[in-house]
């Protein structure tokens, strides 16, 4: 992270939360500085003493340590002056507090330290119609402790299905819908998934290219890293428990589990409500760096010139030029442990993995048109050309592609609150 340009903004930013995406997001504004000041909530003493929180924060087993990732191979020790009564610490000269003592948002000392930008990165704290002085916390309970603006570090989740979204929430990805968040009128914004925000890069320039009205079907699997949600050795599951899977070793297992990828990303591309899409994930045994297989079908023009893979990389590789920087074209064989930490790189596509196969698909038009007048049709069959496309993109769900598109949202919104 040498290099970086000192964009210190004169506020302070609340991180809630300290696991993987906090504890990076942590990592990511202190190298970037973009904040004069970061208070980090916990709501929970850490070890022996505001030392092993330190030891903490400044050694990863993914991404190494602190120190290397800001100043590389010379990097030495960057925590300083502990104050364990006070909860303070700098790190890289930038001043930070460490608050331990309430778990529940609305209870958290936001007003008393002046942070008006709040980022929650606990992935409890999801469900944006909660009363914010619900029992067991709320996401607008940020918002009664003092803060202005809430980013949450993953998808909205509305449990009471009958309710709609909030009119001052919304959910965007940088470089794809950033201008739906609108100062005035949003409090709550989700920066969606990793998922989510590496399934938008791979889907927006086949719309854009083709259109909704061409692409037939649509299906994703996430082949994805471990994340915190899973245990390192087998357990009973909890009562009531429906999914036996997610009670299995991770360190042992590849595990299918579920992913609101598909509903997220309507909320982003709004176009893909007309596509019918399919969206599933299996976990396996790494720390870090996941992958997306995309399978499209395609109507195409003819079968004399069907669709081929040079059509489709040469769309990617020039939306990556031009319109979404963030993507990463490449024709590299890469393996998963090659992306992680790749830098603001929401999407890095295997280009020489891209396939396609075109074929005539024949439908009967009287079931096509089961309910009209079925008789006044004279053909038996009309003959369709398809291309099914398959597409593979790289995403380092941690660091490199997540927490550093959600930092750009985040210095976003402080922007547009001065």
């Amino acid at each position: 992270m040498e290099g970086v340009t000192n964009n210190l903004r004169p506020m302070k930013l609340g991180i809630n939360g300290l696991g993987r995406i906090g504890k990076l997001s942590l990592w990511t504004h202190i190298a970037l500085k973009s904040f004069s000041e970061i208070i980090v909530n916990i709501g929970r003493e850490v070890g022996r003493s505001l030392e092993d929180l330190a030891s903490s924060i400044e050694r990863d087993s993914s991404y190494g340590r602190l120190a290397n990732f800001l100043h590389g191979f010379k990097g030495t020790r960057v925590i300083e002056n502990l104050n364990e009564e006070k909860g303070t610490m700098t790190i890289d000269g930038i001043p930070v507090t460490i608050l331990r003592e309430s778990r529940n948002p609305k209870d958290i000392k936001w007003a008393e330290y002046n942070v008006k930008l709040v980022v929650d990165t606990t992935g409890v704290f999801r469900d944006p119609t909660v009363a914010p002085d619900a029992p067991r916390g709320s996401l607008r309970g940020h918002l009664e402790a003092g803060a202005s603006k809430v980013v949450l570090s993953a998808p909205f989740k509305i449990r009471d299905k009958s309710k709609p979204m909030p009119d001052d929430a919304v959910t965007t990805v940088m470089g794809i819908n950033e201008d739906d968040y609108i100062p005035d009128r949003h409090n709550l914004i989700s920066a969606a998934s990793c998922t989510t925000t590496c399934l938008s890069y791979m889907v927006k320039p086949l719309l854009d290219h083709f259109g909704a009205s061409r692409i037939l079907s649509a299906s994703m699997v996430t082949v994805h890293a471990a994340t915190g949600s899973q245990v390192v050795l087998d357990r009973l599951p909890k009562s009531g428990a429906s999914d036996l899977r997610k009670n299995r070793s991770i360190l042992n297992n590849i595990i299918l589990t579920t992913t609101g990828a598909a509903n997220a990303l309507q909320l982003v591309l709004p176009e893909m409500k007309k596509i019918g899409f399919i969206a599933e994930s299996v976990r396996i045994p790494t720390n870090t760096g996941s992958l997306i297989v995309l399978v499209l079908s395609i109507h195409d023009e003819s079968i004399e010139n069907p669709i081929k893979r040079d059509l489709i990389n040469s769309i990617y590789k020039k939306a990556s030029e031009t319109t979404l920087p963030r993507l990463i074209y490449s024709e590299k064989q890469n393996v998963s442990c090659d992306i992680i930490g790749f830098p603001q790189a929401a999407t890095i596509i295997e280009g020489t993995e891209t396939h396609t196969r075109t074929a005539s698909i024949n439908i009967d038009p009287k079931l096509a048109c089961k309910g009209l007048d079925s008789d006044r049709i004279v053909c038996n069959t009309i003959s369709i050309p398809v291309t099914q496309v398959v597409i593979y993109g790289w995403y380092d769900n941690e660091l490199g592609s997540y927490t550093n598109m959600l930092a750009d949202r985040i210095c976003s919104v402080a922007d547009k609150m001065f």
